[in-house]
């Protein structure tokens, strides 16, 4: 009798569960799909994003809905909200001297322009993307918003008008602020948005770009792109990175967006936060990161 009894409190158990499974599927609940990408985490990256351009699909995560700090992965937002508001890019755009001195004073990354040379709306553009230029960034955000703050805003409601809950500005550049933050994920959807703009797109993915000659750089300057540089020379066997922008500050640690192709499928990778000891001398683990979570899609 007692096998009997349990035998029946089994068969109820079963087909609760059936039903409740059915309940909620049809009530629009959906579990967490499976990540794909092998749960073994020898990454050194803190907060991960992996998603296939094709099917919107989370390949892999890693904290990828927590607030951390941009650095300059806050350019490609600035990137595409000056291309929105733009319809010729070969037009003068001086470089700020205001903005121009304050990043000298920050110490920050730069393209190579001088205050007042009068370069192209293009050359700012691959400025802040290729080379991160903190001058061209804040250039780009004063000829379009009429100020830093202006262009701020507009950052910040391209950010409301894509869904990005865990992202806020107060800079163009990507200099630290504690109330400037992002998420992976955010990274992600904002980059899969941005691509969708051919100008951008061909930023994205160059390696090189040499500017218009100007009084001060008669020659023109060759902006590189800090990602695909430092690919040169390592493996990848079975996918290609197209593109890039690279982050680092001591409290984003280092940070890598890219874009890539595998099996004939463009993917976005997201890593932030590997641990960053030396920013003099960093060990770029974001980079090998990077490359193990493109081996590992399947």
């Amino acid at each position: 009798m007692k096998f009997f009894r349990t035998s029946i409190l089994l068969i109820i158990f079963f087909f609760l569960c059936v039903f409740i499974g059915k309940e909620l599927v049809s009530s629009g609940f959906h579990l967490k799909e499976i990540v794909r990408i092998p749960k073994g985490d020898n990454y050194a990256s803190k907060y991960i994003y992996v998603l296939d351009r094709g099917d919107k699909k989370v390949e892999y995560e890693k904290k990828g809905d927590k607030k951390v700090y941009p650095a300059s992965l806050t350019k490609i937002m600035t990137t595409i909200v000056a291309l929105e508001h733009l319809d010729d890019l070969s037009k003068t755009a001086p470089v700020d001297v205001e903005t121009y001195k304050k990043m000298v004073a920050h110490n920050a990354s730069m393209a190579g322009f001088y205050g007042r040379e009068a370069v192209t709306y293009r050359d700012l553009l691959y400025g802040t993307i290729l080379s991160s230029g903190g001058e061209a960034a804040n250039s780009l955000a004063i000829h379009i918003g009429g100020s830093v703050e202006n262009f701020v805003t507009l950052m910040n409601d391209k950010a409301v008008e894509l869904g990005l809950e865990g992202t806020h500005f107060t800079n163009p550049e990507g200099l630290h602020d504690k109330n400037q933050y992002t998420t992976a994920q955010d990274i992600a959807k904002l980059l899969d948005y941005a691509l969708d703009n051919g100008d951008f797109r061909a930023i994205f993915t160059k390696e090189s770009f040499h500017t218009t000659s100007t009084s001060d750089h008669p020659q023109g300057i060759t902006l590189i792109s800090t990602v695909l540089s430092q690919l040169q020379g390592r493996e990848e066997k079975d996918f290609q990175i197209l593109g890039g922008k690279s982050g680092t500050t001591e409290e984003a640690g280092q940070c890598w967006a890219t874009l890539g192709v595998k099996n004939g499928q463009e993917y976005i990778v997201i890593v932030m936060g590997a641990p960053l000891r030396d920013i003099s001398n960093p060990d770029k683990a974001q980079i090998e990161d990077t490359i193990e979570l493109y081996k590992n899609i399947k």
